[in-house]
């Protein structure tokens, strides 16, 4: 796994005479992400307000929203067929190191022991608790890639930058709910629901919605040779997930 370290970013407020809940709060965080080889700077387009940046779990100490990068780990070349990712939990950290097969990678992530791995459809790990399996993933032609893994936590009305990213970027929602827009539509997704992806490449708004706190888990599989994601100025969302 990775090293991930955080550099300052700059963001938008909304104006103090809007109650922070029903703001519309853009930003872009810069995160720094250390290869074995060499190192990558990249602007990533942020997915909720964390005071400064999208900074390592680790770090965040009593921050609630945010965004929160638990894990980057290069797969080199991918198997061929159908690829999914599938989420796993165990009792304990060890457990999960246990069970890690290709491909996967231990987290601990919103008070949860996680096996997060990238295979075939069906495929499960030894022991632990089979939650979900999202695909199969559009996949970009690359020499190596990379698994990004993060949390998204957003108070409904929270949105991010219109972005992109050089690979799939999938989310499975633990609580609240979701609302993604694209120029094929909008993808909406509650908690206990299967998980949702977008393919790469194609520009997205991502912003909470529903009525409680959003906690999502987050996979970009990307291109490890490009940056994690970019702006994406070419279009203009037609605010469906505003309505």
């Amino acid at each position: 796994m990775t090293a991930i370290s955080k550099v300052p970013v700059l963001m938008r407020r909304p104006d103090d005479q809007i109650t922070f809940r029903k703001a519309i709060l853009r930003f872009t965080t810069l995160t720094v992400i250390a290869l074995p080889v060499m190192t990558l700077a990249a602007s990533l387009p942020a997915l909720a307000q964390t005071g400064g940046g999208c900074i390592p779990a680790s770090e965040r100490g009593t921050r609630e929203m945010g965004c929160f990068v638990t894990a980057r780990e290069v797969l080199e070349q991918l198997p061929q067929g159908p690829l999914f990712w599938h989420l796993d939990t165990y009792p304990s950290r060890a457990a999960a190191d246990a069970a890690k097969g290709p491909r996967g990678t231990v987290v601990e992530s919103f008070g949860k022991i996680w096996l997060f791995t990238i295979a075939g459809a069906g495929w499960r790990p030894i022991g632990g608790e089979h939650i979900a399996e999202i695909g199969p993933l559009p996949l970009i032609e690359a020499d190596h890639y990379a698994a990004l893994y993060m949390e998204g936590v957003f108070v409904p009305g929270m949105a991010s930058e219109v972005h992109r990213h050089p690979g799939a970027e999938a989310w499975y929602t633990l609580a609240g709910e979701m609302c993604v827009e694209t120029p094929q539509g909008k993808l909406i997704q509650r908690a206990g629901d299967p998980g949702v992806f977008v393919a790469g490449g194609l520009p997205m708004e991502l912003i909470g919605t529903g009525t409680g706190v959003r906690r999502s888990l987050v996979l970009i599989l990307q291109d490890a040779s490009k940056p994690p994601g970019s702006l994406a100025p070419d279009w203009k969302p037609k605010g469906l997930c505003r309505t």
